[in-house]
Formats: structure tokens, C-alpha cells, sequence
């Protein structure tokens, strides 16, 4: 299996190229950073993790440039964003973003996506949260026009534009790998339509091996190879039985959380993870 982290890196958690650097010399494969561009006051939406918001949600850092930052001290490390809040974000941008970024790493970009929980947030941003699912679409769609055109248009319901000229192109061809977090059964058809992997959450994944054999059925009677779609479990429980059993289901990624913690709580953290993923090379 490979093994990444996870962190709502912000103002007071361990520096990112510190935490990057930290990784790499670990044997790490993966580093995934979150995105909320803020949290609106009112919290009229629930979150998905219980009934008390952590702080960290409203100080996280720009997941871009963090990822940027730790590229720059890294030379294997893959990076990601875990997830990028798509509906929240201009296609043609964000597009930008992912390709410069891919090239700077010299191909090391992995695409997390995700349709998002905070109702409020994504309107502040102009979308409707019922929309949302179908917005994603059209945005993914069109970045994979822009990635792939030297003369790329889309006209769809919520992207619409004429040929464009735009660069960087990624490194990684046809585009950096994107890769779907979302539970659901909707999630997985939405992953062999449009994407290339599937995120499940650990804790709210149900039947991670029925999980999969879906994923692979869906991409079979789509007409993809079903073992073109990776599996990368996120929030995973750090426990050989719970690794062995991720492995088992057909999982190929374990990716911990950590806390958005200072360097003296990361770094021995990282060391008894870093002990636990040997029994698995």
C-alpha cells in the first residue's frame, strides 16, 4: 500500500515544507491539504464530523500555495488536495492553478475533489448548494478541455466560453490524476463518468470491499478498465488490522489525519506512523 497524511495546515500547525521534508525522509508517498476559502458566521450548516466546528476550518492556509511551498523542499512527495472545494472556484483558474503547479512539481499532483457540506459558504461563492453536484461536473469538464486543447472550449449550463488559448499544460498527461472524496453509490458512478479514483471516508465508507466491487461493476458496464480507478482511503484508523483490512478490500492508498499541530507533537507522530506502514513494504 502507499501512505500519505493529512493536515488543516494553518498560522499555528507545523510549517508545511517543514512537515513535506518530514514526510519525504519518512518514506511517505502523499500530502493532502483541504480547502475552505472561510466559514461563514451564521453555521446554519451541519457538520458533517459532530455538532462543534474545529477552528481549524476557518484558519486554513490556501492549499495551492502550501502545496507549491512544499514542492519547492521535496523531490518524490506526491501532492494533493484533499479535498478542492471545486464548486467554490473558477474553472478556467483553477485550471491554471492544477497545470502550473503539476509542472513545477515536475508531475506530482494528485486532483482531490469534492462537492463540499457548507451550504452557506459555496452560495457566498454563487453556488446553489442543490446545484452543486451538476456545477462540479461541468467545471471538471471543462479543465479537462483546457488541460487537453491547445483550443479548448465549453458550453454547458453553469461554464460557458469560446475557444480560449491558455497554459501551462500538466506534466502528467492527459491531466493529473483526479480523484472523487464522497461515500455514496451516486460518488462512485460520478467517479467512473468523470474521474480516475474514489476517496472514501473511513469512518462513514459502510462496506469498504462492497464499496469497491461497485466501483469496478460500474466501471465495467461503463467500458472503463476498473483497475484504472485507484481506491485511497482518507481518516484512516492507524492499526495494522484496520490497514490489512483496507488492503484487503481493494484499497491501494491509507492516508492519516493529523492534528493542525505544532512540529513538537507532528514529528513523533510521524515517526510511530512511519513504524507502523513497514509491516506493508
Amino acid at each position: 500500500m502507499k501512505f500519505g497524511v493529512s493536515i488543516f495546515n494553518t498560522e499555528y500547525s507545523i510549517r508545511i515544507d517543514e512537515l513535506a521534508r518530514g514526510l519525504e525522509e519518512r518514506g511517505f508517498e502523499s500530502l493532502w491539504l483541504p480547502e475552505h476559502t472561510h466559514i461563514p458566521k451564521s453555521r446554519k450548516s451541519p457538520w458533517p464530523g459532530g455538532p462543534h466546528l474545529p477552528k481549524e476550518y476557518w484558519h486554513t492556509l490556501d492549499p495551492f500555495v502550501s502545496l507549491a511551498t512544499a514542492a519547492v523542499v521535496t523531490t518524490r512527495l506526491k501532492l494533493a488536495t484533499g479535498i478542492c472545494l471545486v464548486v467554490e472556484r473558477d474553472p478556467i483558474t483553477t485550471a491554471k492553478e492544477v497545470a502550473s503547479l503539476d509542472l513545477l512539481s515536475q508531475g506530482r499532483f494528485l486532483f482531490g475533489i469534492g462537492g463540499g457540506w457548507n451550504a452557506e459558504e459555496m452560495e457566498n461563492h454563487g453556488t446553489d448548494f442543490t446545484k452543486r453536484w451538476r456545477v462540479l461536473r461541468e467545471r471538471i469538464l471543462a479543465m479537462k478541455e483546457i488541460w487537453t486543447k491547445d483550443e479548448a472550449e465549453f458550453h454547458g449550463q453553469f461554464v460557458n466560453f469560446d475557444p480560449i488559448w491558455a497554459y501551462p499544460k500538466p506534466v502528467q498527461k492527459p491531466h493529473p490524476p483526479i480523484i472523487l472524496g464522497v461515500n455514496t453509490p451516486n460518488a462512485r458512478q460520478r467517479v467512473v463518468e468523470y474521474c480516475d479514483g474514489w476517496l472514501p471516508i473511513a469512518a462513514r465508507a459502510g462496506d469498504l470491499t462492497a464499496g469497491v466491487a461497485d466501483l469496478r461493476d460500474r466501471a465495467k458496464r461503463a467500458g472503463r478498465d476498473p483497475n484504472s480507478l485507484t481506491v485511497s482511503v482518507f481518516s484512516a484508523t492507524p492499526t495494522e488490522e484496520a490497514l490489512r483490512q483496507y488492503q484487503n478490500s481493494g484499497a491501494e492508498r491509507a492516508i492519516f489525519p493529523l492534528p493542525s499541530s505544532g512540529r513538537d507533537e507532528i514529528l513523533p507522530i510521524l515517526d510511530r506512523l512511519a513504524k507502523l506502514t513497514q509491516a506493508f513494504y
